[in-house]
């Protein structure tokens, strides 16, 4: 794996969701650095991963109420272990679950393996409420995939958060997890 600043140069045999995704951040100026790799199935895969970035890569679960009335896209640490309880009452809604995939194609255009922030960009009805844990905040560097598992991004947290989501349209909410019993 080879770190690359920006975008590919050749896209042939690329998504063009990912394409839409170094458009978007293009346009907005934002400075990222990319890598391409196979899919990460296990922890051994993102550790060398997130080795390459030197970042920690987040942990981007796709949730939904049990009505299939709300949806969430939580973003915490890769070490961190979610705990359902923990989140719902941050948030005020029970019995919270993992969305189906179907539910994550229509509202973010990504498939499983590769959910991320940057699929907000697709949200353009703003169905998708965004959490965010405080650790992810505090970090200067953040990484994320480009709407692909093939590929992952290293940003400035600020401009994820200041420039990529105000022009998405969404804002977020900050969370606490600890991920203890």
């Amino acid at each position: 794996m080879e770190l690359y600043d920006g975008r590919p140069q050749n896209t042939e045999g690329r998504l063009q969701r990912e394409i839409r995704t170094y458009d978007f951040l293009d346009a907005l100026g934002i400075w990222y650095q990319r890598t391409d790799h196979e899919r990460a199935d296990n922890m051994e895969a993102c550790n060398e991963i997130d080795a390459v970035l030197d970042v920690v890569i987040c942990k981007n679960l796709f949730l939904c109420n049990r009505q299939k009335t709300r949806f969430y896209l939580l973003m915490m640490p890769g070490d961190k272990k979610f705990k359902t309880k923990e989140l719902s009452a941050q948030i005020g809604s029970s019995r919270l679950s993992f969305a189906d995939p179907e539910d994550m194609l229509k509202y973010l255009d990504i498939e499983p393996g590769a959910v991320s922030i940057m699929g907000l960009m697709n949200d353009r009805e703003n169905a998708v409420q965004l959490l965010i844990d405080e650790d992810v905040l505090a970090g200067e560097y953040l990484g994320c995939h480009p709407c692909v598992c093939t590929s992952s991004l290293k940003m400035r947290t600020k401009d994820v958060t200041e420039k990529f989501l105000p022009a998405t349209g969404h804002a977020y909410r900050t969370v606490r997890l600890v991920g203890e019993d």
